[in-house]
């Protein structure tokens, strides 16, 4: 096992980037030059590091063994690490002076799932989950954040001439079930330590080719919250339907009923999705049970939405029921996931930064489906922003858009790949970039 557990020196580039004083105007592209120098030093560990990761992953609440990696890492560079927040979470803070304190995410966990890259640290690891052996992975790209997490707080040590405050790195456990946030701010996140002035989180994104930076300003991600609905009727036999209440006519119905809700009652503009993950019921092919429980999910990004859509969930189920002479259904919808909000003073100020260093391959892009819960956090009063990484190789990109290639792993795919080196690289230069921002922008009261 091989990690970064000896302390980064202060390479010769990141001096030579302490040019200027404090809150002087920031020179982006020498401070990126320097961030790459530094990065191409010290990349063979970063490179042991991520493998180390990805070989070794562990699921929600259990990322023992990968927060106690981290929590090395940031002790070696001068961090005061506090672990176990949130169950297996850590906070890592570092004090530069009088300023804002700036935090930076990344999560710990991995996908209950078998990995199926072929990579020579491909992860072979089982556990139980839910009472079950299931393999495990790094498929979402967690990994990548990880290891991008550790060479920018690296990075920002070695430019700390270039800012004064407080960096407050944490790493959060459980993301992938959306409680991991909520444990840690449950725990005293921002009363125990210091509540951010400003915060940043990043993710490695499948169909962009490494190198790009991705952001929207508003909503990020949607939210994602939980459906169940029992529709209850009066079981019999499979032969004799009519001295029955068929609560499977019913189930079926609302499948095909509730997407009117999306087709004809939501704004088409706007972004909304009722998905039907589950049915169950009935034990045998001739007996029509007595109930039939759906479960789904429900996403959008703006709360108008979301209300328009949970109300015509309801009265879509009553209905089906009633159309049936059936007892009204249980309907439950359990609030998850909130959307991600991006501050748009805080991408404003880092966009500036990042215009300069990665010119058109930074890319403002719509929001995304999928939910992260790094929600939480900004719900709790962090303006923030959260952006997107590409992965891939760009001609494999090109290739696969324009047909003549095939279509690339996205995340959460067993063959999800990305490319290490330049993806850390975009990662550290990006997320050093735009913490940097903020501490300058502080500065000058922008």
């Amino acid at each position: 096992m091989m990690h970064l557990a000896r302390p980064f020196l202060l390479s010769a580039a990141l001096c030579a980037a302490a040019l200027s004083p404090v809150h002087a105007e920031m020179d982006v592209a020498r401070l990126k030059a320097a961030i790459e120098t530094s990065f191409e030093a010290d990349y063979p560990r970063l490179d042991a590091l991520y493998r180390d990761l990805h070989a070794n992953p562990e699921l929600a609440f259990q990322e023992v063994k990968t927060a106690a990696k981290l929590a090395t890492e940031m002790r070696a560079l001068g961090f005061e690490v506090t672990e176990k927040v949130g169950g297996t979470g850590l906070v890592a803070i570092y004090k530069n002076g009088d300023g804002p304190t700036v935090m930076v995410r990344t999560e710990l966990d991995a996908l209950p799932m078998e990995e199926k890259t072929g990579l020579p640290y491909a992860s072979s690891v089982k556990t139980t989950w839910n009472g079950r052996e299931t393999s495990v992975a790094h498929a979402c790209g967690h990994d990548i954040h990880m290891t991008s997490w550790v060479a920018t707080a690296k990075t920002l040590v070695g430019l700390k001439d270039q800012w004064r405050g407080t960096l407050m790195f944490i790493a959060q456990p459980a993301e992938e079930v959306g409680a991991g946030a909520m444990a840690m701010l449950r725990e005293g996140l921002f009363t125990r330590f210091p509540k951010p002035d400003f915060g940043f989180a990043l993710h490695a994104i499948g169909g962009f080719a490494h190198g790009t930076v991705l952001y929207t300003v508003g909503a990020g991600s949607s939210s994602a919250d939980g459906l169940f609905i029992k529709f209850r009727g009066r079981g019999g036999h499979g032969a004799m339907p009519q001295a029955t209440i068929d609560p499977v006519m019913m189930a079926a119905r609302f499948v095909v009923d509730v997407q009117s809700v999306i087709s004809r009652e939501k704004d088409p503009a706007e972004f909304g999705v009722v998905s039907i993950g589950s049915i169950q019921g009935g034990t045998a092919q001739n007996i029509i049970p007595d109930d039939v429980t759906l479960t789904g999910t429900v996403r959008s990004f703006k709360p108008d939405v979301r209300d328009k859509m949970i109300a015509g969930i309801q009265r879509t189920a009553k209905a089906v029921a009633a159309m049936s002479n059936a007892p009204e259904p249980l309907v439950i919808v359990t609030e998850g996931i909130k959307a991600v909000i991006n501050d748009a003073g805080v991408v404003a100020t880092a966009e500036k930064a990042l215009r300069v260093a990665f010119a058109d391959k930074l890319r403002p892009i719509p929001a995304v489906a999928p939910s992260e819960d790094f929600s939480e956090f900004v719900n709790s009063g962090v303006p923030s922003m959260f952006f997107r990484i590409g992965v891939h190789e760009p001609e494999r990109v090109a290739a696969a858009r324009a047909g003549d290639g095939p279509q690339l792993p996205a995340n959460h795919s067993p063959l999800f790949a990305p490319v290490p080196k330049p993806t850390l690289q975009t990662g550290v230069t990006a997320m050093t970039l735009a913490v940097l921002s903020a501490f300058d922008g502080h500065a000058k009261g922008k």
